[in-house]
This record gives C-alpha cells, structure tokens and sequence, in this order.
C-alpha cells in the first residue's frame, strides 16, 4: 500500500495556507474586512471564468468539461445572453495542481472579475480553492461528483453527492449478492473520504471490506495492488482511480485475467471520455455508477448530444461530468435573471429561495437551497463493446441532495 499521509497532510496545509493568502490579495475594504468579488458589468459582456486542468494527469478527464462549458455559454449567448449582456469566457488551466487551481482562482476573481467561475475535478482542488471562494465572497459552480461533507456558501454543487451516487452503487452492489469488495482508489482527499463512508455502509450492512490501496494520482505501476485484490476473491471492486492512473489499472487488470464475469470492477470516476482513452477492450462489461449517460433517453439529451458532436466531432462522446458542467451554465444563469442582478449575494439569494429549474440532458435538475446542491437520478451503467454506457438501473426519480447523509444511521460520526 502507498503510504504518504504526512506528506498530504503537509502539502494540503501549504495548500490552505497559500489560498487563504491569495484571498486576502484582493482586499480593498477597510483593515479586517472581508472582500466582495464584484464582476465587471460596465461593457456590454459579462465575464465568467473556466478552471480546468488542461494538461498534466487530470487532462483525460477535465479537457471535456471545459468544452462542455463554452457550448453552454454559446447557446445562451446565441439567445441574448444573460440580463442583455453576452458571456465572455476567461479560461484557465490549474494544470493538475492544486495550488495552480487556488492561484487562479484568485486571478479571475480580483483581476478579470468575474461574475462566476465554473471548474475543479478532483477535490482536492475544490478544498484548495474553496477558502478563495469564500474569503473573496465570489461563486463558483463545482461540476463532479465528490465525497460530501462539505457545504460552502460560495460553492454549487452540480455533480452528485454520496448519497446520489455512492450510497445507490453500493445498493446496487448489494442487491446483486455481492458480499466483499476490495477498494482502490487514488491517493488524495475523496478516495479516502468515499472509501471511509463505504467502510461504514459495509459494516452495517453485511459486506466485508477484504483490502483497501492507494496509488498516488498519475501512477502506472498497477502489478501488486492488482495482485492483491485477485488473491484476495473479493465480490467486486469498487474503484475510486481519477485520471490516467485508470489506464494503466485496467491494462493490468485484464492482464492478470481478472474480467467483469469474474470480478467485477464499479467505478465512479470512469465516463464515456475515460473509456475511449482506456481502450474498450479493457472495460467492456465493467459498471459505473452516475447521474447520466450519453444513451440516457430524452428529448433534451437527444438535443445536448447532437449539440455536442457537432460543435467538437461526431466521434467525441458525452460523459456525466460535461454534462453536469454545461448544467452549472444554465443554472446560473437562471438564478441571475431570478436575481435581476449579477451581484453574488443576490444571486445566492435567489438560489436559496427555491425555483431554480433546468430541464437538463439528464432529466429535470432542480437546486436545493438549503445546501446548493441539485436534486438528481441515480444511474448504474454498464460499458458496451461500442465504448457507450448503457443503463442498468436508476432510483427512478430525482433525489434529494444529503451531503452530510443524515438520513443513514450508519453514518453517523462521519462528518
């Protein structure tokens, strides 16, 4: 097992300690105030800024998004825009570095002002960035799903949280016999968190916990830990890997003879994106569980993809976190029309006062105020032999955002 906790516990702390730096950098009010992000609205645009890693480990994966984000903003400019003023889009690459993501964060709050930033993947970016956020008072829209526990009141959650995803994975889990899971994952903050809140649904409900690795983000030796999750005959393997790291784990996967009839694998960081970049060959049969899926039925679907495809390439899929991003676009604009202002507090206002819908590709979103998550459907998708994710359940309807899971007593404590 990969053992580095000193170090991240260290390098977080730099982390936090740089953010909390930067925040401070756009402080123009009196000694011991707080700033106010304040957009620019004096031309007729409005700037928004896009955080994702455009190179380095995580590219694989958050490349997509920012794609997803600026058909969002070209839709809704080619409609007229947001209170009559057109998106301007800020982009910047935090480059698979979590202080980057903080860096530039506080660039486009203080120097570009914008009205919003929409980004982060993984959460440890989202950690790095959120005392910006909240020490600047300015919005950002966080698109993938995470490991809960946490609220921020600068922060919306559009991607799934626990109780959306990995609670229903491991129901499903659950109703098809599986008795033991091995879990692997990547060496940072939700890996851990995910794999602490399955140790406790595991412990009430059954399921023994037969091993539980880490390798650190971007790794590609995969030959002990896969050794070790073969020896040890487990059900399934419930699989947090982000980035490239999964390549090179599904590669070693197969070659040790391990395959979805024998021993399957859920991921819960592995969309349509991540297959093509894998190599079906390597997936096919594996499950993952999201809130949407390129073959997701619905008119609205149907609209995004073909949107989609012709914008970048008819070869280019759509995955659960793009399309959570392109939601986070429309959300907020919806809430700053709700809000007949771009002034943050405003807009937070008009969240929390409820009626913010978008009828997304993934069916109806709906924002919850109280935690500024959304209201969404759990799906458990299985890869094809075409590289796509079929569907092979679903809550059947929207579910409420729990990030702190209150409603499971098997929870408790966690937080």
């Amino acid at each position: 097992m990969f053992r580095v906790r000193g170090h991240r516990t260290a390098a977080t702390a730099a982390v936090l300690t740089a953010a909390l730096m930067l925040g401070a950098c756009g402080r123009t009010t009196g000694q011991g105030a707080a700033p106010q992000a304040s957009a620019d609205t004096s031309g007729a645009t409005v700037k928004i800024g896009l955080l994702n890693s455009l190179s380095g480990t995580m590219a694989i994966s958050e490349v997509t998004v920012k794609n997803a984000l600026l058909l969002a903003v070209e839709e809704i400019n080619a409609a007229g825009g947001v209170l009559g003023k057109k998106i301007e889009p800020i982009s910047e690459d935090g480059a698979s570095d979590w202080p980057t993501f903080a860096e530039k964060s506080q660039k486009l709050i203080s120097q570009d002002r914008v009205a919003a930033v929409f980004g982060c993947w993984t959460s440890a970016s989202r950690k790095a960035v959120k005392p910006v956020y909240e020490k600047n008072k300015a919005l950002l829209f966080y698109p993938v799903q995470y490991e809960g526990l946490e609220q921020s009141p600068y922060i919306y959650y559009t991607g799934a949280t626990t109780n959306q995803q990995i609670v229903p994975a491991l129901d499903y889990l659950k109703s098809k016999g599986k008795t033991s899971l091995y879990l692997v994952g990547s060496d940072y903050v939700f890996p851990r968190t995910a794999n602490k809140i399955i140790k406790a649904y595991a412990a009430a409900n059954g399921m023994k916990i037969l091993g539980e690795e880490y390798a650190p983000l971007g790794s590609t030796e995969f030959s002990t830990i896969t050794n070790k999750v073969k020896a040890s005959g487990a059900s399934a393997v419930f699989n947090t890997l982000n980035g490239d790291s999964n390549v090179a784990f599904f590669k070693e996967y197969k070659s040790a003879g391990l395959t979805a009839a024998k021993m399957p694998v859920l991921s819960v960081s592995i969309a349509e994106e991540e297959v093509k970049s894998i190599g079906t060959q390597y997936l096919e049969g594996q499950l993952t569980a999201w809130n949407y899926y390129q073959t997701t039925p619905g008119k609205a679907n149907e609209t995004f993809v073909k949107a989609y495809k012709a914008k970048y390439g008819q070869d280019k899929p759509t995955s659960d976190p793009m399309e959570a991003a392109y939601v986070s676009v429309h959300l907020w604009k919806a809430m700053v029309e709700k809000a007949g202002s771009f002034d943050v507090e405003k807009v937070r206002a008009a969240g929390a006062g409820g009626g913010i819908t978008f009828d997304a590709p993934e069916g109806k979103v709906t924002v919850d105020g109280p935690t500024q998550h959304v209201f969404k459907t759990a799906r458990i998708g299985e890869v094809g032999p075409d590289g796509l994710i079929s569907e092979v359940w679903n809550s059947g309807e929207p579910i409420k955002p729990d990030p702190y899971l209150k409603d499971y007593d098997w929870a408790s404590g966690l937080a």
